[in-house]
C-alpha cells in the first residue's frame, strides 16, 4: 500500500509529495478544489490550504478532508508527473 511520506507546499495550490515507494511528484490540488464540494471549499483560502498534514500516509486538512495517497499516486502516474528514483534527472 502506497503512502505519502513527505508533503511540502510549493506555490499556488501545488504540493510536492514523496511516496513510500521512493517516487515523488508535484500535485496540483486546484482540480480537487474546482469540484466545489463542502469539504474542499475551504481549500480556496490559502491559510487553510497550507494547513495540510499527513496522517497514516494520507494528505489531510483539519476539516476532515483526506485525500487517498494511492489515488494521488495513480493520477500523477497517469499524467506522467510521477518521478521515480531510477529515472535519470
Amino acid at each position: 500500500m502506497i503512502k505519502i511520506t513527505q508533503a511540502d507546499y510549493l506555490k499556488d495550490k501545488i504540493i510536492h509529495l514523496h511516496f513510500s515507494d521512493g517516487s515523488w511528484g508535484l500535485y496540483d490540488c486546484q482540480t480537487v478544489i474546482d469540484k466545489q464540494s463542502v469539504l474542499v471549499k475551504p481549500l480556496e483560502v490559502d491559510v487553510f490550504f497550507k494547513g495540510f498534514y499527513l496522517e497514516l500516509g494520507a494528505l489531510c486538512w483539519r476539516n476532515g478532508l483526506e485525500l487517498s495517497p494511492s489515488n494521488i499516486h495513480r493520477k500523477l502516474q497517469q499524467q506522467h508527473l510521477l518521478h521515480r528514483p531510477d529515472q535519470a534527472a
